[in-house]
C-alpha cells in the first residue's frame, strides 16, 4: 500500500509508446504551476549512474554497498542489492524527501494498484491497458476511441495532461 502523505500518479503503457517523450514535456509545464515534482522510474535493464573510471564507481566497484555521491548541486545515493529482486513502488517512495514534494510521478510498475494514466497509440498495435486495471483513470492517446469511457487527453498535447493533473489535484 502506498503511503497517504504523498500524491503518486503513474504513466502506464507498453515499451516505445511515449512515456518520457511525454514526462518530458510535462514536468515543465506542472513547474510552472509551482508544483515540486519527484519521479521514479522502473528499468527492467542492468543500468549505471555512475561511469566507469569516476571514483565513486570504482569504489562501488570495490565493494561499497552505498556509495552516496555529493556536490553543491545535488547528491546521489546509490545502493546495491544483496538480493536482487523486483522493486516494489512503496518501498521506492520511502527513499524520496516526500514533504519536499507536491507529486511524485511514475513511469513504470504499471502492474502495481495506485492512479495511472494509460498512454495509448493504436498504430502500435498494442492492446489496451485499462479493460484489465481499474487504477487507470485516464487514456493519453493520440486517436480518439469512441468506446472508451475513460476521460480522454490528447497524448500530443502535455497541457491537456496537465490541466487533468491539476483538476483532479484540486478536487
Amino acid at each position: 500500500m502506498l503511503p497517504a502523505d504523498v500524491r503518486v500518479l503513474g504513466f502506464a503503457a507498453f515499451s516505445g509508446v511515449g512515456k518520457t517523450s511525454l514526462l518530458k514535456r510535462l514536468i515543465p509545464l506542472l513547474r510552472e504551476a509551482s508544483l515540486r515534482i519527484g519521479l521514479i522510474k522502473l528499468s527492467h535493464h542492468r543500468f549505471e549512474v555512475d561511469v566507469p573510471g569516476k571514483d565513486s564507481y570504482e569504489l562501488r566497484q570495490a565493494g561499497a554497498e552505498q556509495v552516496l555521491l555529493c556536490s553543491s548541486q545535488r547528491w546521489a545515493l546509490m545502493t546495491e542489492l544483496a538480493q536482487p529482486a523486483e522493486p516494489e513502488l512503496a518501498q521506492m517512495l520511502t527513499h524520496l524527501d516526500r514533504d519536499a514534494l507536491d507529486l511524485v510521478l511514475v513511469e513504470g510498475f504499471r502492474h502495481e494498484a495506485f492512479a495511472k494514466i494509460e498512454l495509448h497509440r493504436p498504430s502500435l498495435g498494442h492492446p489496451l491497458l485499462y479493460p484489465q486495471d481499474p487504477h487507470i483513470i485516464a487514456l493519453a492517446c493520440d486517436l480518439p476511441l469512441p468506446d472508451c469511457p475513460l476521460p480522454q487527453l490528447d497524448l500530443n498535447q502535455p497541457e491537456q495532461v496537465r490541466d487533468f493533473i491539476l483538476d483532479r489535484m484540486r478536487r
